[in-house]
């Protein structure tokens, strides 16, 4: 099929964002027969997806918004270096998501949200090692499973009841004491009262470079790169148009809109209201630590987790709500340094790296993914994925090609549609 004169392919599909998602979605469109326009405003992974802790995270299946979150809240805001921070300037704008966010945090609502987000994390686990293969990254991936690591027993306790909601869905789980957490991670500090192994969790030598890798595998398979900033999607009778900011629009049949937090304005704009929040997050790597670990090592007091990448061991976690154009806080990154040094006091910080990404975070900690009412048949979407977007690219993927061509749904697409937020 040739370009058309205005560029795209009239019978294709238009993906904006060359993040995690919408290359996997892009992968899936062409794996089903679909020519493939994948348009980006930088270069591929350059967002979120470039520095972010690098785990496939599938017992993650419950909602930020926990029982009992609505009383931390106020501590954590107070705290400008704590694992919440929301910058005065941006709560005009960020006081609805806030409020839905609280809103969440009831016990049936998490029930309600866990069985939602249950079926997408077990699709995409079970769809990875497929397109892995299909990539030629498989090494690229360690499955040893993650630990949870507790300083006090009532910490352990308090997380009970999220344990037993996994459970119900199928995520198992094994309690381990102390010494059991010495000898896996003997580089540990000595503080831990018990720890909690997840193994359907695995984690990536690098996800800038998982993204690399697959953007081009993407290619391989005929999927057409374009650079662009996308200002507005349009309909022309069967036709979609992106017009882009520099004046040249790009045609197809279907417009995939996988733009992560970018995506707010572009389904707004088309009539649908989405609460959508860049949850920035921060980290920092260490390219030399001197330490090993053998596992993702998550702290649950601290909210932050450890991760041995290829490129060095990543410090990262905390969540700061500043909008898209606010500086970075770097001290943010420093704060995490410091309190990871409770967990492994040997790390070595020479040549340490500090990065802030947005993540594109609902307050219910549900993706969108699913049409745009205004135009069903012509706007997909795929966006809002959090701290999961690594975990849950794959079934997102998968069911945006169903959509796209009729396909068998491979799980419940009801709790993802962007209608929520109308109510």
């Amino acid at each position: 099929m040739g370009k058309s004169s205005e560029g795209g392919t009239p019978e294709g599909v238009l993906v904006i964002g060359a993040g995690i998602i919408g290359v996997c979605c892009a992968i899936a469109l062409r794996e089903v027969g679909l020519t493939v326009t994948l348009v980006d405003r930088g270069p591929p992974g350059n967002e979120a997806s470039k520095g972010n802790a690098g785990c496939l995270a599938a017992s993650e299946i419950t909602p930020m918004a926990a029982p009992g979150m609505l009383w931390k809240v106020p501590r954590w805001l107070l705290d400008p270096l704590g694992p919440l921070s929301l910058r005065p300037a941006h709560l005009p704008k960020a006081l609805p998501w806030f409020l839905r966010f609280l809103a969440t945090g009831r016990k049936e609502t998490v029930a309600r949200l866990t069985a939602g987000l249950a079926p997408l994390s077990q699709a995409s686990w079970e769809l990875w090692p497929g397109l892995a293969e299909r990539a030629g990254i498989s090494d690229q991936f360690t499955t040893k499973g993650s630990l949870t690591v507790y300083e006090t027993e009532a910490a352990f306790q308090a997380d009970a009841e999220d344990r037993e909601l996994k459970a119900r869905h199928g995520v198992p789980h094994q309690i381990l004491t102390a010494a059991e957490l010495a000898e896996l991670e003997p580089d540990l500090a000595p503080r831990f009262a018990r720890a909690v192994r997840f193994p359907r969790w695995a984690h990536v030598t690098d996800p800038y470079r998982i993204v690399l890798k697959l953007v081009a595998y993407a290619q391989r398979l005929g999927v057409i790169l374009e650079n662009g900033e996308v200002a507005a999607i349009e309909k022309d009778g069967k036709a979609r148009r992106l017009r882009l900011t520099d004046g040249r629009i790009l045609t197809g049949t279907q417009v995939v809109l996988a733009g992560g937090v970018w995506s707010k304005p572009l389904c707004e704009a088309l009539g649908a209201p989405v609460l959508l929040e860049s949850e920035r997050g921060y980290n920092t790597t260490l390219p030399m630590p001197g330490i090993t670990l053998n596992h993702p090592i998550t702290s649950a007091e601290g909210k932050f987790v450890l991760t041995p990448l290829a490129v060095g061991l990543r410090v990262g976690g905390a969540a700061e709500f500043a909008g898209t154009q606010a500086p970075p806080n770097y001290r943010r990154s420093s704060v995490l340094l410091t309190l990871a040094r409770r967990l492994v006091p040997g790390v070595k910080e020479d040549g340490a790296v500090q990065w802030m990404g947005h993540r594109p975070s609902t307050p219910d900690s549900l993706p969108v993914i699913g049409r745009h009412p205004a135009d069903p048949k012509g706007v997909l979407l795929a966006f809002g994925h959090g701290h999961l977007g690594l975990t849950n690219a794959p079934g997102t993927a998968a069911m945006i090609a169903a959509l796209a061509t009729g396909g068998e749904m491979p799980f419940n697409p009801a709790p993802f549609i962007v209608e929520r937020f109308a109510s």
